[in-house]
């Protein structure tokens, strides 16, 4: 008898790149990094490739390609999440715009995404980000598909939480925020964290 391990099969998000628009933020919350050595709080950022369709499930029809990102919240100069930014927006922050910056105004927003194809370590491929732009000028982007979505650790939702995939639920309850809310008594107290075109709201 062969016992042969069931792996789930995926289609990957198409290389190259394509028109995006962001629709989905998740605070991961704040969690010690091993290999750091520091906490560090983390934001899921998700966009979503209205002109690459697939069919997922017979019943709902063909749904875009998403693909998403993590980032330590973070808007120092050296920062992915700032670099991020800056290339999307197609101009620097200066040090006042940076500390005041939100987020969340990154929903709805398109941009391009360069998407690449990559082998894992355990020799599984996957499909990431490898730059963000502004689209070029005259470059119309599609209506958003999915239902923007957006949660918030300072601003919890229960109903918001029980959608999220169980692997990111699990992720959450292990930050110092999901403890400190459901914990009180046990607060984990975590090290230091690091706190466009013209007509981009950002």
């Amino acid at each position: 008898m062969i016992i042969a391990e069931n792996k789930k099969t995926f289609e990957l998000v198409p290389s190259g790149n394509h028109i995006a628009r962001c629709y989905s933020m998740i605070d991961l919350g704040t969690s010690y990094n091993e290999m750091y050595k520091l906490d560090q709080h983390k934001v899921r950022i998700s966009w979503e490739l209205p002109n690459e369709k697939v069919i997922f499930q017979q019943e709902r029809g063909e749904q875009p390609f998403s693909i998403s990102k993590d980032f330590t919240i973070s808007m120092n100069e050296k920062a992915n999440l700032r670099k991020m930014l800056e290339s999307w927006r197609g101009k620097g922050f200066n040090e006042v715009e940076a500390e005041r910056f939100d987020i969340t105004k990154l929903l709805g927003i398109p941009c391009m995404l360069n998407v690449i194809h990559k082998t894992s370590a355990k020799g599984n491929q996957y499909a990431d980000i490898a730059s963000i732009s502004p689209i070029p000028k005259g470059t119309l982007a599609p209506d958003q598909i999915n239902s923007t979505f957006e949660f918030s650790l300072t601003e919890w939702s229960e109903d918001k939480f029980n959608k999220l995939p169980e692997w990111i639920q699990t992720q959450i309850k292990a930050s110092h925020e999901y403890k400190s809310i459901f914990n009180p008594t046990n607060r984990e107290v975590g090290n230091e964290t690091d706190n466009s075109n013209d007509d981009l709201p950002f």
